[in-house]
């Protein structure tokens, strides 16, 4: 069908006042998960077919994205050529108002393609500020969007030594979180990052003291449920001389969940999905027809 279309777009958002990036049950009704605004400006675009959003990476409540992505597919109404991508993107972030979520870019893409399992990495990077007693004392631009601990110093040695104990392919379970997933997802992962680097406050040129900011990188195909909250506070815990690395290798080689001490877990508000990388090869299209091609151009109705 030449008015039919799939659609990769990538979104970015400020996770604090919703329920996750995947849509809440229909009973749910005191916060909206970001797939729910999303599927609302996609129905807003008036397509013929049932609107179902399917997103690459399921961030938990208040979790932050720079970089989320899904596919969805589109089929007009009237004969209707598909949206040109540009095109797309501004509809959709007008039906979106003035939700704190923004569609940065949108790919046609293959029929077969797949948001979640054609991604090839995905990346997240977690902010700590230090040496604040209270958040409040936090630039605006920075509540709620990192963890403000009370240390000014964290021993980066050693949570460096213990980051390099994470990198590569192990089993995880020690650092999952208990959900309805959980039989069904393999705990073997392989990390090919996990970086601990200075950054800054998105503030910093502006406010009237230094912040010290660290942020902690992970990147690998896939994580298992709370992970790197989980990863992010054992390291911290490194930092502050509360754990060891031998007890943060012993935690690691019990792959078990109950092994993870209780409440260490990083906050959710601290952490951002930074990237979701795909081949080049999987977005791209067969060879259009010429009716098609004249859509990329432009030449379509609203």
């Amino acid at each position: 069908m030449h008015n039919w279309a799939r659609y990769l777009i990538f979104f970015q958002y400020i996770g604090t006042k919703y329920s996750g990036a995947v849509k809440v049950p229909p009973h749910q009704v005191k916060r909206k998960g970001i797939q729910d605004h999303l599927e609302d400006a996609i129905r807003r675009l008036r397509p013929v077919n049932p609107v179902s959003l399917t997103v690459s990476s399921r961030t938990d409540t208040g979790v932050h994205a720079l970089s989320n992505s899904a596919h969805f597919d589109l089929q007009r109404s009237n004969n209707k050529l598909p949206f040109p991508e540009d095109i797309l993107v501004k509809a959709l972030n007008y039906h979106l108002g003035s939700e704190q979520i923004r569609v940065t870019r949108a790919h046609r893409v293959p029929d077969n393609f797949h948001a979640r399992f054609h991604a090839k990495t995905r990346t997240y990077v977690y902010r700590i500020a230090l040496g604040f007693p209270h958040h409040c004392q936090l630039p605006l631009t920075d509540h709620n969007l990192c963890w403000n601990i009370r240390n000014t110093e964290l021993d980066m040695g050693a949570m460096r030594q213990a980051a390099a104990l994470l990198v590569g392919t192990h089993n995880f379970s020690s650092f999952r979180a208990i959900n309805s997933d959980m039989p069904f997802k393999n705990p073997v992962k392989t990390l090919d990052v996990v970086d601990i680097q200075p950054g800054s406050s998105f503030a910093h040129a502006h406010f009237h003291r230094d912040i010290p900011i660290w942020e902690l990188t992970f990147r690998s195909k896939s994580f298992l449920y709370k992970q790197v909250r989980r990863m992010t506070g054992a390291l911290v815990a490194v930092g502050q001389g509360r754990l060891s690395v031998p007890q943060l290798k012993d935690i690691m080689e019990a792959q078990d969940s109950v092994a993870y001490p209780q409440a260490m877990a990083a906050p959710a508000h601290g952490l951002f999905l930074t990237r979701v990388d795909y081949r080049d090869t999987d977005l791209q299209l067969p060879q259009q027809s010429s009716e098609e091609q004249l859509s990329s151009t432009g030449n379509t109705d609203d």
